[in-house]
């Protein structure tokens, strides 16, 4: 089971996706492989220790090193979601990324997580997991 976090600075917009998120893993059944919760940015210093992943909305792509640098110290995956994946994503999709993300932490324990050739998450244009888009 992992269990993920989706962050972002208000709440406002990560709240509203954990629960399209949630509604996702229900359908999939996807209950046993996935949980996520919504956590405010400032509050994930916190809640390190409860969350295998901590994905951040894109607009926090800016704060992510330094947010590592001061608490995470690569404890824990980092991954700035893609801006286009951001909002209504397909929750299959994105457990994959999650799935691939966690993988590629635990080869490099570097933050943040990103994939080859997309270091910078609001360049990025697939709305697919990197999975998916690169190996067609």
């Amino acid at each position: 089971m992992i269990k993920a976090a989706i962050c972002c600075g208000g709440g406002f917009s990560s709240s509203t996706m954990a629960e399209h998120i949630k509604k996702g893993i229900k359908a999939y059944h996807l209950e046993q492989e996935l949980s996520i919760e919504f956590c405010p940015f400032l509050l994930t210093s916190k809640k390190l220790d409860e969350f295998d992943i901590f994905i951040l909305c894109p607009h926090l792509s800016r704060d992510v090193r330094k947010f590592n640098e001061r608490y995470c110290r690569n404890n824990r995956p980092l991954y700035v979601l893609p801006i286009r994946m951001y909002g209504p994503v397909d929750v299959m999709e994105l457990y994959t990324d999650i799935v691939d993300v966690m993988e590629i932490f635990e080869q490099t324990r570097q933050n943040p997580v990103h994939f080859p050739d997309e270091p910078d998450a609001l360049k990025v244009t697939r709305i697919k997991t990197y999975r998916h888009v690169h190996t067609q």
